[in-house]
């Protein structure tokens, strides 16, 4: 038990993971991260990323047989023969789906942050106010004002690219240079906000380097080449993860031990103390069961998967899961409505071109029931479009030869693409729970999941397609239309809740800091803290979020509130 005991355990070594080992160890505490899955070190386990497409023996496709061996993970647009190693497969860690739920997973030393997207907005007040002010969900007990010194501290580490707006519904972060608009989409932005008064059309912000400052350069990491082979792994560091950043910072300090292959099965509750003292692990290859020890710990294993283990840590103190009391556990799991799209075309401009595969598209924030209730339902999405001239080459006017190689080098027209990011409203009959008669290969149960859309997502998805379609037109392009992917909740990759923070005991899981109402020592910091989902994407905030917990846990160490 001696040498398994540390002052802090982090469990889970993606986005959040890293930030709470990061700040931990730079703090002066001994850290153990538990990640589940295997290692992998930066630059040298990225093995596709300088590969050319004739160096993939199907040319970067997923062959027939993986296709129909794991339909879950072959329909994330990031899951190709140069990332394959980076996603789980379905039959690696199943689960039980009450309803069709796509659940895409990265089980490695840096979790999904090698494999995410990289965009970047900050909260707004409104975002935290909703829930309260609407009556959707309990309130936040924070604020935006909370928040903003850490997404402040987090910003200028991660490296964020964008541009200074002064918007109160997308607030201005640290930014380092913004990417830059094509001209079809510079001319979209300037008529859609010529006829809509409120609505804002901003570069995309992202986790990229754009201008790489002191910070940067003493992580190692480098100026972003547009590539856009950000999933490989990247061998500048230009993208944040914890791989390349936050991690190696921790290890700097010599107090991080990494222990992959760590099997979180459940945390050890001590009746006699009245409190968490340990984690109970088992071995991914050996299947040895053993404990590690802390005085703090955080559960950062990504938001379902945290749901699964606080589930399965029972006790005769908590036995419907572990700081339980209020049954709110497994429930109010919300997630981002991706299903509508537009495609269009745009006449004109066929002088022009861009150079390089930019990161990031270009982004509207919700202009739906943002400061009070307007529509027939409850609050709304962030709108992203692009333009680019697709089609390249004409192969039936020249099929073979030097003259087809030379319509290849010819761009087709402009296309338009846009797609909605939706807020789902958190409800208790969207939920996990465990299997009472399936288990995984470690012996612990598979998770259920039981969550799908409902009438206020129908409706969010019908006012997206009119309200797109009818800016499109506005804008000048033409042969519109709209699409329905039908897509499973799930494929997002936006999990959230479970374990909600809130001002409540009885109607929450956590206080305004992350930590558990019944238990101080323990600590939530990925997406089942979330009490809402907002529209923005999310990693941000869990950054943040988790930098802020750790400040506040070590403090609370320090004076003695937490033993």
């Amino acid at each position: 038990m001696k040498s398994n005991q540390f002052d802090a355990i982090v469990v889970g070594s993606g986005i959040s993971g890293g930030w709470a080992a990061k700040e931990f160890c730079e703090k002066g505490l001994k850290t153990l991260v538990l990640e589940r899955g295997r290692d992998v070190q930066h630059l040298k386990d990225y093995p596709t990323m300088t590969s050319s497409p004739w160096d993939m023996p199907h040319r970067n496709r997923m062959p027939l047989q993986d296709t129909k061996a794991n339909p879950v993970v072959n329909k994330c647009y990031a899951y190709k023969e140069d990332t394959q190693h980076f996603f789980v497969k379905d039959s690696a860690h199943p689960y039980v789906q009450e309803k069709p739920f796509d659940w895409i997973r990265g089980y490695q030393v840096g979790g999904k942050s090698l494999i995410w997207a990289r965009q970047t907005q900050r909260w707004s007040k409104y975002d935290f106010e909703g829930p309260g002010r609407d009556g959707f969900a309990v309130d936040w007990p924070i604020r935006y004002e909370d928040l903003a010194p850490w997404y402040s501290y987090v910003e200028r580490f991660v490296g964020i690219s964008g541009s200074y707006e002064g918007l109160d519904t997308l607030p201005d972060g640290e930014f380092l240079q913004a990417w830059e608009m094509n001209c079809v989409e510079k001319e979209i932005q300037k008529r859609i906000t010529a006829a809509y008064k409120d609505r804002d059309v901003i570069i995309g912000r992202c986790a990229h380097l754009t201008e790489p400052k002191e910070v940067h350069l003493a992580q190692g990491r480098g100026q972003c080449m547009a590539r856009s082979q950000c999933y490989r792994g990247c061998p500048f560091g230009a993208y944040f993860s914890s791989n390349s950043s936050t991690l190696p910072f921790a290890a700097k300090t010599g107090r991080l031990t990494m222990r992959p292959d760590s099997v979180v099965h459940s945390l050890i509750y001590d009746k006699q103390k009245g409190k968490v003292t340990g984690v109970r692990v088992i071995d991914r290859v050996s299947k040895e069961s053993m404990e590690f020890f802390a005085q703090v710990i955080f559960i950062n294993a990504s938001a379902l998967n945290t749901n699964l283990i606080l589930l399965n840590s029972i006790s005769d103190r908590f036995p419907e899961g572990l700081g339980n009391d209020s049954g709110v556990l497994g429930k109010y799991i919300a997630f981002h409505n991706y299903r509508g799209s537009i495609h269009a075309n745009y006449d004109g401009f066929e002088d022009r071109y861009y150079f390089g595969r930019r990161p990031t598209a270009v982004m509207m924030p919700n202009f739906r029931n943002v400061k009070k209730q307007e529509m027939d339902f409850l609050r709304g999405y962030m709108t992203f479009y692009s333009a680019a001239r697709a089609g390249f080459g004409h192969a039936a006017e020249a099929p073979f030869g030097a003259a087809f190689k030379a319509e290849n080098s010819r761009p087709g027209p402009w296309s338009v693409y846009m797609m909605m990011q939706g807020e789902t409203i958190p409800k208790a009959s969207n939920q996990v729970a465990l299997s009472e008669d399936q288990q995984d290969e470690w012996g612990i149960p598979l998770l259920k999941i039981d969550v799908d859309y409902d009438e206020n997502d129908e409706k969010t998805l019908r006012d997206f397609h009119e309200q797109g379609e009818e800016m499109l037109a506005k804008a000048g392009c033409v042969n519109i239309k709209r699409s329905d992917s039908q897509q499973a909740p799930g494929l997002d990759i936006h999990e959230m809740g479970g374990v909600r923070m809130g001002r409540d005991p009885a109607t929450s899981m956590l206080n305004a800091f992350n930590q558990m109402h019944s238990l101080p020592n323990v600590f939530v910091t990925d997406g089942a803290c979330m009490t809402s989902t907002g529209t923005q994407n999310p990693s941000i905030t869990y950054m943040a979020l988790t930098a802020r917990a750790v400040d506040y846990a070590v403090k609370e160490l320090k004076n003695g509130s937490i033993k």
